[in-house]
């Protein structure tokens, strides 16, 4: 085992014991409170999601929005046929909507929802990388190709008002029935739900990362080109790690709309999608474990700043963001590996501390 994944465990675990423990503990398990933070532990998920394909990969996806989207009207459409009953949702009937679109009929298996809010953000996912990498379409473009697509996606959830409840989205949801349970959103059960999938989903990262699919990756990002020479197929690793970055935001899609109760398409909207990126990158986008924890600590940072400042706090959190872009361009994991590597030097470890490897970036290519 490296020191690199041992560092990871430890952090890992220390943000288990913090999540699962000292959270609920420290707010005396108060149903409000619990249920506001199971919102930033949804938020952690679709942000360690992007850093798996932006960190890991290098490859910045300005969508990642609209897959999470998707995943959030997958599980809101499963409640809201439950809440409708055998009738339409109300939605429908304002609509002149006569009879359930087809679309929605599978919606009614909750087996379905799950899948569907997994396998759908992955499937388009995969879609739109496959037309892009097999382009060998990178760097900029795929940015602006990603941006791009969630802004169509996102009109024409808009203007299929009939069909998505428009700009209203879905709301009047039932409460999820759970193999029996029925889920309570201000339960402590509920809470331990949302961050039980976090620590799932960073426990699946962490293997990612520290695979050979990892590396590869890793050394895609550093110099596609050699690493297409050394006989690996490019276009395969960075479609398989763009799918499954689709598929975690989908799954924090579910949660978050079961938090929320609603869905709407303010998910998908362009700022939702730059808020992702700026999570990301506060907590550091070359670790799935510290991209989480910048999603976490940027909307609580916003939450409190809100209720302290009503008037000009978007100033005080731009300001900050300016100046963790300019004074700390790796972000918090940035500012934790160099700490580290000056301890090591003082303590002699100094031909360890300067060895490059594929976990760090490295500022220049060498020469074939």
């Amino acid at each position: 085992m490296n020191s690199k994944l041992s560092y990871d465990i430890i952090g890992l675990g220390l943000f288990g014991a913090v999540i699962l423990f000292g959270v609920p503990a420290f707010f005396s398990y108060d149903g409000f409170e619990l249920n506001t933070f199971a919102r930033y532990l949804s938020l952690a998920i679709v942000s360690m999601a992007l850093a798996l394909s932006w960190g890991t990969a290098g490859l910045l996806n300005l969508g990642q929005a609209a897959t999470f989207g998707m995943g959030s009207y997958a599980m809101a459409m499963h409640l809201k046929l439950k809440a409708s009953g055998d009738n339409l949702p109300d939605f429908m009937g304002w609509n002149n909507v006569e009879a359930l679109p087809a679309l929605w009929v599978p919606f009614n298996s909750l087996t379905f929802t799950l899948l569907a809010g997994l396998l759908i953000p992955a499937a388009v996912g995969g879609l739109i990388a496959t037309f892009m990498f097999r382009a060998r379409i990178a760097g900029v473009f795929v940015a602006v190709i990603t941006l791009a697509f969630l802004v169509a996606f996102q009109l024409l959830v808009i203007e299929q008002q009939g069909f998505t409840g428009g700009q209203n989205g879905l709301t009047g949801l039932a409460q999820l029935e759970l193999f029996g349970w029925t889920v309570d959103i201000y339960a402590t059960s509920f809470y331990y739900l949302v961050g039980g999938c976090l620590m799932a989903a960073l426990i699946f990262g962490l293997y990612l990362t520290h695979s050979k699919f990892g590396l590869v990756l890793r050394a895609i990002r550093e110099d596609a080109e050699r690493t297409r020479y050394f006989g690996y197929n490019v276009a395969n690793y960075q479609t398989l790690i763009f799918c499954i970055s689709a598929g975690l935001a989908g799954l924090a899609g579910m949660l978050y709309a079961l938090v929320l109760e609603f869905a709407s398409p303010t998910y998908m909207s362009v700022s939702f999608s730059l808020a992702i990126v700026i999570w990301c990158a506060v907590g550091g986008r070359e670790s799935v474990l510290a991209a989480a924890m910048g999603a976490i600590l940027v909307n609580l940072a916003e939450g409190r700043l809100s209720d302290v400042f009503v008037e000009g706090w978007h100033m005080m959190l731009g300001v900050l963001f300016v100046a963790v872009v300019m004074f700390m361009p790796r972000g918090i994991y940035g500012v934790i590996v160099d700490a580290g590597r000056a301890l090591r030097r003082r303590g002699g470890s100094e031909e360890f501390a300067e060895t490059p490897s594929f976990d760090t970036p490295l500022n220049t290519k060498q020469e074939s």
